[in-house]
């Protein structure tokens, strides 16, 4: 597990700046303290930063083959390494190292471009090929590990694991991109592609971009994976528990590979509780396992985290993290580098920063909600998808458009009167009614919200278009293939792994992910959707393999979370940073919002008239990128541009 960057000449074969490379590196620090190092030569400047994993003593970065032809640097974990290894070795290949590192060099070598294809993992690397005169960059199918890009007017290629060692350089532009603020705004995060600056990028998910020097044009990412849900699998119900439990229990092995202190995260909930089951079965020692409680009982979990814990008598740490643990917000905006606004990012570092008391490696259980069917909006959806079946479209978009213009937003009232949003839902087609499920913001605020001049800017854009992308891609007609589909493309890279990637890398943790194996995957997106979800009941089939391992009240109880009190906090000890963040002069000089709604949001929260938290959690997030990541130098002491938003003071 490493941070990774590097500079590559697209035009000729210019001696990169050392200095700036240097910059770029050490701004990354954080992903890699164990060990760092640069490589420059004409055309080409990488630098590593290591946490020492696997093959401690030679697994060191930029790592070359035998002449030195070929250079790289890789962020993540090859699973399957030693299997690839002995393959590579029939091959005729010779090893230098024992480390997955290196079968990746030798892949390149063996296959090329293809080489993406033999690899089992969570990765971000790139290759160059002096002979070629091209760099390869890739991604893990899932986007567990992430890869930024920018190419500078001069023609230099820029890339890294984080944003920052891209703004560390000091030559790219930091004007933002207000298509990425129109999906921040919706989403709670920049879509990939995008970030929020303009001329910088992510590398999607399960994809991979061949730079070849002097070709000129700009080359474009290629997908070489992505899942079909084809749902043909005619499994009998027992026979797929048992091969679920097989399946799981080899993700979770290939996973434990360590040479350092392996752990696991245990939050109570059906994921992590699976994950550590099988690793208890997996290995005689006792599982070290981590939890992190709250103060407030409505999002506590541990006692069912002790639960599992005291069946497998793992070496289990809790922490709490308070009700007034809101010091963060400044951390988190300078971690993420460009607005993120999932709040359990909180609670996020704070069980990275306990797990790192007692391990280097924790597995955990994100991706479970997704790949089994866990989260409650899936089950809603399906329920109002069986309406929207019931009759055409043009008679339902009237009817219950009217119905959602006019229904009032009950927050107070208990759930089954709150029935704004499904009206609102029944008007659209499904991937619109997603869209609108799970936007933070949903269109009319967000018009409401952005004044006439940002308008313009996004010369029509909406955040919805990265879904009507996404689901034209999708290929099922399957309402919960369909839903897990986008949020494989959205909501899992864009919030969960970057939460969980960020949250864990501040603290020198690397964290696993055996519910994402891409294995695991393809295989349950040939079972059919009635296996993850029946009737009220999601990850069904999950729930029903564990059944023989877990305890009933852990598999069985209502779905809690991993939330902050933010609604008690905006009215409370908030409440007049609330004010100062929405009201004050940083939001407001970009010429981008309007100050009558920004000051109804926190009115009426205020009041107790509505639940604005989320709204107003979003903007607290962005107010604090603009302080922390524009306005303000960064961490390493670079000066920063004038300010480049329209309508700021240069």
């Amino acid at each position: 597990m490493c941070g990774i960057t590097g500079l590559f000449d697209t035009r000729e074969q210019r001696l990169p700046d050392r200095g700036r490379l240097h910059r770029m590196n050490e701004s990354q620090h954080h992903r890699g303290p164990d060990e760092g190092d640069l490589h420059l030569q004409p055309g080409l400047g990488l630098g590593h930063r290591r946490l020492s994993i696997i093959d401690l003593a030679t697994g060191q970065q930029p790592i070359f083959n035998a002449d030195r032809s070929v250079a790289l640097v890789f962020n993540g974990e090859i699973y399957n390494y030693q299997a690839l290894m002995a393959e590579l070795q029939a091959a005729g290949h010779v090893f230098r190292t024992k480390s997955d590192s290196e079968t990746i060099i030798h892949a390149w070598q063996q296959w090329g471009e293809d080489c993406v294809q033999h690899l089992r993992g969570m990765f971000a690397f790139a290759i160059h090929d002096s002979r070629r005169q091209c760099l390869f960059m890739a991604r893990d199918r899932m986007g567990v590990k992430p890869m930024h890009y920018a190419l500078l007017p001069d023609g230099w290629l820029l890339f890294g694991s984080e944003l920052k060692s891209l703004l560390a350089h000091g030559g790219m532009a930091r004007d933002l991109d207000p298509c990425a603020v129109e999906e921040y705004f919706a989403l709670g995060y920049a879509a990939e592609p995008r970030t929020v600056f303009k001329a910088a990028k992510k590398l999607a998910p399960g994809h991979c971009l061949l730079w070849t020097r002097g070709a000129g044009s700009e080359p474009q990412p290629r997908a070489y994976w992505d899942v079909r849900f084809t749902l043909d699998n005619p499994i009998a119900q027992a026979d797929a528990e048992a091969e679920l439990r097989e399946r799981l229990m080899e993700s979770v092995r290939l996973r434990m590979i360590s040479e350092v202190p392996l752990g696991a995260f245990l939050s109570g909930g059906v994921d992590s509780s699976a994950v550590v089951a099988t690793m208890a079965a997996a290995r005689p020692e006792p599982v070290v396992t981590c939890s992190m409680g709250f103060d407030d009982p409505r999002f506590n979990e541990v006692e069912f985290a002790q639960m599992v814990a005291d069946r497998y008598r793992t070496d289990h740490h809790v922490d709490t993290v308070a009700s007034d643990d809101f010091a963060l917000i400044d951390t988190l905006a300078r971690l993420y580098d460009e607005p993120f606004a999932d709040s359990s990012a909180i609670p996020t570092y704070r069980v990275s920063q306990l797990a790192r008391q007692h391990v280097t490696v924790a597995l955990s259980g994100d991706g479970g909600d997704e790949t089994f069917g866990g989260y409650r909006r899936y089950r809603l959806h399906l329920m109002e998808e069986g309406l929207r079946s019931k009759l055409p479209y043009g008679l339902r978009k009237p009817l219950f458009g009217t119905l959602g213009a006019i229904y009032p937003k009950l927050d107070w009232a208990p759930r089954f009167l709150r029935a704004k949003t499904t009206f609102e839902g029944l008007a659209r087609h499904a991937v619109q009614a997603y869209f609108h499920s799970v936007s933070i913001l949903r269109g009319p605020m967000r018009q409401a919200l952005f004044s006439p001049a940002f308008q313009r800017e996004l010369g029509g854009y909406q955040a919805f278009e990265v879904f009507e992308r996404h689901g034209a891609q999708a290929q099922t007609r399957d309402p919960l293939a369909l839903i897990q589909y986008l949020d494989y493309k959205t909501y899992l890279v864009g919030d969960i792994n970057t939460k969980v990637d960020r949250a864990s890398m501040a603290h020198s943790l690397e964290v696993r992910e055996p519910l994402m194996d891409h294995h695991l995957i393809e295989w349950l997106a040939t079972l059919p959707s009635s296996l993850k979800i029946r009737g009220q009941e999601g990850k069904f089939l999950l729930k029903k393999a564990m059944e023989p391992l877990l305890p009933h009240d852990v598999l069985y109880r209502p779905k809690m979370g991993f939330a902050v009190p933010l609604a008690r906090w905006f009215r409370g000890p908030l409440k007049q940073r609330v004010r100062d963040s929405l009201l004050g002069d940083r939001l407001l000089s970009t010429g981008w919002f309007q100050r009558e709604y920004l000051a109804h949001l926190v009115d009426a929260h205020q009041s107790g008239q509505h639940d604005y938290s989320a709204p107003i959690w979003t903007l607290m997030m962005f107010d604090s990128f603009l302080r922390q990541v524009v306005d303000a130098p960064d961490s390493i002491g670079l000066p920063v541009p004038a300010a480049t938003v329209e309508g700021r003071a240069a």
